[in-house]
């Protein structure tokens, strides 16, 4: 048997030999380090026996498949610590994440207090050094060892397998858990780990099921890392959105209100009208969009027609009982089906075409509760939908643009280099999802596959990740705690408007078939300001600034002059407020500073008499004294460009 390592070297062997008595074979250091195997691409146990040629690559914490294995050993240790402290707790699943582990258990909600006690008791047990052993059940015994510990969501996971199944198990001492693995030799290889919260989860992630008590917890292989990424989890929450524009009163949230149904504050909304006002704008006076105004709900027949009712429903806002109500509605989820009418309204020629509707329009998704957070995951929301009715021959031109019109706003808003691209699939071992032959998928994909290629924009393929009518371009961003969200939405639709009987007349008066194409050009305002939010901390550009100048009088004997100051500002549309409060100065620039007021204008004696303003901004701090007019002249044509000015001065505390 002949053993091919990751550097290209061989080892040959007369019998068969397990990964990690491989490892201590090339090297004692290498062994005690080792998490997992990898076997011809494939993530072992270190328990795995080989007997046969093949390649191996030993997996350490260094390697993100390995630290995987290391995190879900955290896990297993986490959930017999819980069984210990708390022996009424249920356990549910624990696996690795990106960021981590968690566990779910039904039990009591965890408090900060609990998880300390928690990650002691975790300490004990990985300073027992239990050897974990890997061994199998049948279905059948495997059903009847959980029920006997009164473990009721390990038997619903199992008697989801089928009955031949053969069921695998890890032990640690005298605890065990259900798990295909793969897992460390030993509860002592867990070294360097930290709980870092609890929240509620569904089983299974349906509402409908019994809330479950998570909690999360990460763990690397030197407490260096662990400490590096403590250290970045603190600067994360500095910039959390959901904390953050609470704090700025761009948003909040009540119970009695709802979960995803956030309040958008005074100051929020200021953001978003600009961010509106832009993109309408920009759509409709550069790239030749015109302007659609739809209902917020539709009959059930419109869904059934596109195929919503059948793929979506769980997803939708149903008013009424299909067994009991002579109509149905919905809140509507999408825009697509409406527009369709507006085009259908009237007879169009080849001429015509293309034609670009654009509609901010808010839209209401079912999200399950467990999704809720901030404004990235909401149940309403507000987003700049657009849809394109197209010759086939101008499908690949238009599509195109709606990408270059999507790198456009991303560039204006300074966020184009934190984005990746996805060519978002359909997964042919799953058609009942879709709609569509294999052939149409197959050839729409190719399309946009080349395209991508075409405009050397670096993508992924995601299987499975496509509407149900068609692929389509995703264009994600990762949140300050590394969790991807897809902020563009960019879809080919060659199917839709053969079901809506949409038709153009050709140059020989035949009717044929249109194409669609289905896109945002900023997405989800909520979510993009949930964003931006998070990459400026929020020191916005000055065009989205709530407040943009804060006028700050020296004494009462100015306020006059502060007035007059603030009046020419305001005929000039620029956001500004007066200081009039009896603080000193230094408090009120402090207090500015906080509110994150890009400039503040100092006004005594010297600027009243000059008809001058004594500049101080977060760009550059003291510019020192300005003629108002120059001022307003500068600020202007900074909100105007929508320029990203950096800031060149430390802020003072």
């Amino acid at each position: 048997m002949i053993i091919t390592l990751k550097d290209g070297s061989t080892k040959e062997y007369s019998e068969s030999k397990s990964i990690i008595d491989i490892a201590y074979d090339i090297s004692e250091g290498l062994a005690r380090a080792a998490c997992a195997g990898e076997v011809n691409g494939e993530v072992c146990d270190l328990r795995t026996v080989l007997d046969s040629d093949c390649s191996l690559n030993i997996l350490t914490a260094r390697d993100e498949k390995g630290l995987a294995a290391l995190r879900h050993t955290a896990s297993h240790v986490l959930a017999e610590a819980v069984q210990h402290l708390f022996p009424e707790a249920r356990v549910a699943i624990g696996p690795s994440i990106d960021t981590g582990f968690y566990y779910d258990f039904e039990s009591a909600p965890f408090s900060r207090e609990d998880l300390d006690a928690i990650e002691k008791e975790m300490k004990k047990i990985i300073k027992k050094g239990a050897k974990i052993e890997h061994f199998t059940k049948s279905r059948e015994d495997a059903i009847a060892f959980f029920r006997e510990k009164n473990e009721p969501y390990k038997v619903e996971l199992i008697q989801d397998l089928p009955e031949d199944a053969e069921i695998s198990f890890y032990s640690q001492g005298d605890w065990v858990d259900l798990c295909a693995g793969p897992h460390l030799m030993s509860t002592k290889g867990v070294k360097a780990f930290k709980l870092i919260s609890s929240s509620g989860a569904y089983w299974r992630g349906n509402e409908k099921n019994q809330m479950l008590a998570r909690i999360y917890g990460t763990a690397y292989g030197t407490k260096d890392e662990l400490q590096e990424h403590l250290t970045m989890l603190e600067e994360a929450k500095k910039r959390d959105h959901n904390k953050l524009g609470r704090e700025m009163k761009l948003f909040t949230t009540v119970d009695v209100i709802g979960q995803g149904l956030p309040l958008l504050m005074p100051n929020g909304v200021i953001m978003l009208k600009e961010l509106q006002r832009w993109i309408e704008d920009l759509e409709d006076n550069e790239w030749g969009y015109i302007r659609t105004k739809t209902p917020l709900m539709a009959k059930s027949d419109l869904y059934k027609i596109s195929g919503h009712w059948d793929h979506y429903k769980d997803g939708m806002f149903v008013l009424g009982d299909e067994d009991k109500d002579k109509e149905v509605f919905a809140l509507r989820p999408m825009t697509c089906p409406f527009q369709y009418y507006v085009y259908k309204a009237e007879q169009h020629s080849y001429r015509d075409l293309p034609l670009r509707y654009g509609e901010t329009s808010t839209l209401f998704r079912n999200e399950d509760s467990g999704e809720m957070h901030g404004l990235t995951r909401v149940r309403q929301f507000t987003i700049s939908e657009g849809h394109l009715v197209v010759r086939p021959d101008q499908m690949v031109k238009e599509f195109k643009d709606c990408i270059a019109l999507a790198q456009h706003c991303l560039q204006v808003l300074g966020v184009e280099e934190d984005v990746t691209y996805h060519l978002s699939k359909w997964d042919p071992e799953n058609t009942e999802k879709y709609i569509g032959s294999p052939e149409v998928w197959e050839e729409t994909e190719g399309h946009i596959r080349t395209m991508l290629q075409e405009l050397n924009i670096p993508f992924v393929e995601d299987v499975g990740e496509a509407a149900f009518y068609g692929p389509k371009v995703d264009i994600n961003a990762k949140n300050v705690y590394g969790k991807e969200d897809t902020m563009i939405t960019i879809q080919w639709d060659a199917l839709l408007a053969e079901q809506f009987d949409m038709y153009f007349i050709d140059e020989n008066g035949d009717k044929k078939r249109p194409y669609i194409i289905h896109r945002t050009s900023m997405g989800c305002y909520e979510r993009t300001l949930a964003w931006l939010v998070e990459k400026y901390a929020g020191l916005f550009p000055t065009w989205l600034c709530p407040e943009q100048v804060r006028i700050i009088p020296i004494s009462d004997k100015y306020h006059d002059y502060a007035a007059q100051v603030e009046q020419k500002l305001k005929e000039a549309r620029i956001r500004c407020s007066v200081d009039q409060r009896s603080e000193k100065m230094g408090y009120k620039i402090r207090d500015a500073r906080l509110n994150r007021v890009p400039f503040m204008l100092v006004v005594g004696a010297k600027e009243q008499e000059e008809g001058v303003v004594s500049v101080r901004s977060r760009y550059l701090g003291d510019e020192g004294q300005k003629p108002l007019d120059t001022f307003i002249r500068e600020i202007c044509e900074e909100i105007r460009t929508k320029q990203i000015r950096k800031i060149e001065v430390e802020e003072q505390k």
